[in-house]
């Protein structure tokens, strides 16, 4: 990294925050509870073997990349067509040069995150065309909304990540709103963030507003985005999401490979064929980061979810899709790559008790199953269809309380409370006891949103819901939001960087 680059990156930083400000919490999780492994050996190696079968006898298809299928082809792949087959435990070789964890870096060095490994990266949901809230129900996400979404996830000490396309801001043309969201990301947050994927032009543009702020030589060296790049399952790659996918690798930046599997639809309706049809498709996708530049780092993802077989509607949150992430962790660990899985799933359309009941299932997967980097982490609501404001308030308070389950029972001396069981005579109580004094400030996680006053007193306060404590939460968090400081100098040429790309192109909106 150069002199330049390294003073680019530290101006950046939030050296200068108030110090009197509240803490912003760890950069990230590191795990100190193991993962679930709940599949044995013979069971796996089906899977493994039927997912060869799948890319053997059946095959994948490529579209739109001519590029690409004559990667495949050099590397040994039989190319028909469209159509790439491969021998069984070729693409295990092509993936050897994944590397195992990754750092992300954020442009404030201190909230850095590392992916893979046993660290846990929370990041908010993405995608939605809609937000909620209490006050205005439904409606399409707008510009204003994407800002205030990064600001409370910057604002969350249990948000480590801003995300990416937190919901679309459907007040900007399509061609030019990638523009708008990586730099809403870049000024009203210093953490690590996504960039765009809907072609790889704006991939490249995400990229190069990257270089903008971090310095070109310091992001050839280093990863600083991420691209959620999406099969379309079954057993299709388009070149959109290819030609991405190489762009983020020949920068040296992370895409994160992720099938859609809605059971019975897109997939088998059973799990273990869903499983299997993934892991394929998977495997093809970080393959191809590591054919355009060996070594660029790379996210396995995962994305399975059910649906009801009366309906034909979408479900999420659901058991098979939670239990069959335990499986992905497994197979993404015998691989030795980074894990990105589950998350807060939920199809209710509404931040109520089905929202949590879902939510709490599809989250508890993606902790035990060793998920790295957990996107849809809050604010995911109505199959992903909604972005709500209190339903994003209350995720993270949640994923505040599995940073106490992750953090595991610690063992030590004062944990152990020798001191405090002679002080407490037998039939007497804790509270007092210099012991309670000296632990009670960091003992038990404490809830931002939950409610935990006698009936009486929370009945004479107004008998308030956990939404409506939400609502008010979001509200205070934007009220008391500033933003991190940013190099005025680097700040002009992104902005600069924007309006000449806007400029060049005319207003498309769809």
């Amino acid at each position: 990294m150069s002199e330049t680059d390294t003073k680019r990156h530290r101006r950046g930083s939030r050296e200068r925050r108030d110090p009197n400000a509240k803490p912003l919490g760890p950069a990230y999780i590191t795990r100190k509870i193991p993962t679930y492994d709940i599949m044995g050996e013979e069971s796996l190696q089906k899977i493994e073997a039927t997912s060869e079968r799948i890319l053997a006898e059946i095959g994948l298809d490529i579209r739109d990349d001519d590029e690409c299928l004559a990667m495949f082809r050099k590397a040994g792949a039989t190319v028909d067509g469209m159509r790439v087959r491969f021998e069984p435990g070729h693409l295990h070789e092509i993936l050897k040069t994944a590397p195992s964890h990754f750092t992300q870096h954020a442009r404030n060095p201190a909230r850095s995150v590392q992916i893979g490994g046993n660290s846990v990266v929370f990041a908010p949901a993405y995608g939605s065309p809609f937000v909620m809230d209490l006050d205005r129900g439904r409606r399409y996400g707008m510009l204003e909304d994407f800002g205030n979404f990064i600001k409370l996830a910057y604002a969350c000490p249990w948000l480590h990540h801003s995300g990416g396309t937190v919901c679309e801001p459907t007040d900007i043309p399509v061609n030019k709103r990638h523009l708008d969201m990586v730099y809403a990301h870049m000024r009203f947050s210093d953490k690590a963030y996504m960039g765009s994927i809907t072609s790889e032009e704006r991939a490249e543009d995400s990229i190069a507003m990257s270089r903008l702020l971090f310095g070109a030589d310091f992001v050839d060296k280093n990863c600083v985005i991420l691209g959620n790049v999406n099969v379309n399952s079954p057993l299709l790659w388009d070149g959109t999401m290819t030609k991405s996918a190489r762009a983020y690798a020949r920068a040296n930046q992370a895409a994160v490979i992720v099938p859609f599997i809605l059971g019975g639809a897109m997939g088998p309706v059973t799990n273990a064929g869903a499983i299997a049809q993934a892991h394929a498709e998977t495997m093809v996708g970080c393959a191809i980061t590591q054919l355009e530049r060996p070594g660029a780092p790379v996210i396995y993802g995962n994305f399975l979810s059910s649906m009801s077989l009366r309906s034909g509607s979408p479900t999420f949150g659901t058991p098979e899709p939670a239990i069959g992430s335990m499986v992905i962790g497994q197979l993404a660990r015998r691989l030795n790559l980074p894990l990105r899985c589950a998350g807060s799933f939920t199809t209710s359309k509404l931040p109520d008790g089905q929202a949590m009941q879902e939510s709490v299932m599809s989250m508890l997967s993606a902790v035990h199953c060793g998920a790295n980097f957990i996107l849809h982490s809050a604010g995911f609501l109505d199959g992903l269809l909604s972005m709500s404001y209190e339903k994003f308030m209350m995720d993270a308070d949640f994923c505040g309380a599995l940073h106490s389950y992750l953090g595991g029972v610690t063992v030590d001396d004062n944990s152990l409370a020798m001191d405090a069981f002679r002080e407490v005579a037998p039939g007497s109580h804790f509270l007092g006891s210099a012991h309670t004094m000296a632990n009670y400030t960091t003992a038990f996680y404490d809830s931002s949103i939950s409610d935990d006053r006698p009936f009486e007193t929370w009945s004479e306060d107004g008998s308030s819901d956990s939404a409506t404590r939400a609502n008010k939460r979001w509200k205070a968090a934007l009220a008391e939001y500033q933003p991190p400081p940013m190099d005025e100098a680097v700040h002009e040429s992104i902005l600069d960087f924007m309006n000449r790309k806007k400029e060049s192109m005319t207003d498309q909106w769809y």
